[in-house]
């Protein structure tokens, strides 16, 4: 799908996107209100449908592209985990992105509304992922049919997802992609001093402290919380997507490494002079559109091969 609008300069949106990072101190409430106002700032593309879905008792919205339905079984379907470092965003906060993607793999994207904390710690979040990836295979969607994908933190919990499925012996699907996954939090790895001036979004200081909220004192070597310190044999096929201005890069670059040493299939993407989930911008960023096409082209080349 070709870029119809003027794009702006990486030059221009790191600065906006710093600006934006300067307001002053919100309460959590405010905090989540400001980021699902993104619903209104950035609108569904034409060619989507949204609608409401109850995966029993948990939330989530499907986007269905025109000739798409939410019907049980019916087509390839994206599992659609947000960001937000686990305490913020929401199928709200995300409908633009998670939108777009639909049309770029030609497929419904689901997007779950998980436990946050602090109200809901880890592993909740982990819980939730795990109960929808099933609430899909329960209604017989064919796990090759499935992928996974996420931003940020949904990143990190897609990949989560995955492994505590494998251990839990389901079957799984055709792959996941992940976009600026955060799946280290221990937060200690080169990239927080190597790219802490060039991060326009994501200070050390404050990834940590949402990191602290999550965990609520469990280990951040927890597979289940950092994936990156997890056995990751017999993971489908992964597509990561990172920033090379990215406090998180070295998150994406060792996820890539391990993968890769426990024989799993890797695209590493390091866009040059991008940011966290640049992807999110596309409506006013060209390079955003791009990566989420080429997002929608690796899902697309995978569906039906993992069974």
């Amino acid at each position: 799908m070709s870029i119809k609008r003027e794009s702006m300069s990486v030059e221009r949106l790191k600065h906006l996107v710093r600006e934006r990072a300067k307001r002053g101190a919100l309460s959590l409430e405010d905090r989540r209100k400001v980021m699902d106002g993104n619903a209104e700032q950035f609108p569904v593309p034409a060619g989507v449908t949204v609608r409401r879905a109850d995966l029993g008792g948990l939330g989530a919205e499907w986007a269905l592209p025109d000739g798409l339905t939410d019907e049980a079984g019916a087509g390839n379907t994206l599992l659609y985990f947000h960001g937000g470092g686990y305490v913020i965003g929401s199928s709200v906060s995300h409908r633009h992105i998670v939108s777009r993607i639909a049309l770029a793999a030609k497929a419904r994207v689901l997007s779950v509304d998980y436990a946050l904390a602090p109200e809901n710690p880890f592993p909740a979040a982990v819980k939730d992922g795990v109960k929808a990836y099933r609430w899909l295979l329960d209604r017989g969607q064919k796990p090759e049919q499935i992928a996974l994908a996420g931003d940020s933190a949904g990143g990190g919990l897609a990949a989560a997802t995955l492994l505590a499925a494998r251990d839990e012996g389901l079957p799984l699907p055709a792959g996941a992609a992940l976009i600026s996954p955060w799946s280290d939090l221990t937060c200690a790895t080169g990239s927080y001093e190597t790219r802490a001036e060039a991060d326009p979004m994501i200070t050390p200081e404050g990834i940590r402290e949402l990191a602290n909220v999550y965990l609520a004192g469990a280990d951040p070597r927890d597979p289940l919380a950092s994936p990156n310190f997890g056995n990751l044999a017999g993971l489908p096929p992964l597509l990561i997507q990172v920033g090379d201005d990215e406090v998180l890069l070295d998150d994406s670059r060792n996820l890539a490494a391990r993968a890769r040493e426990a024989g799993v299939e890797v695209e590493l993407e390091v866009a040059p002079d991008m940011f966290h989930v640049w992807h999110a911008f596309y409506q006013m960023f060209a390079p955003g559109e791009e990566a989420i096409e080429r997002m929608g082209a690796w899902l697309s080349s995978h569906w039906g091969k993992r069974g």
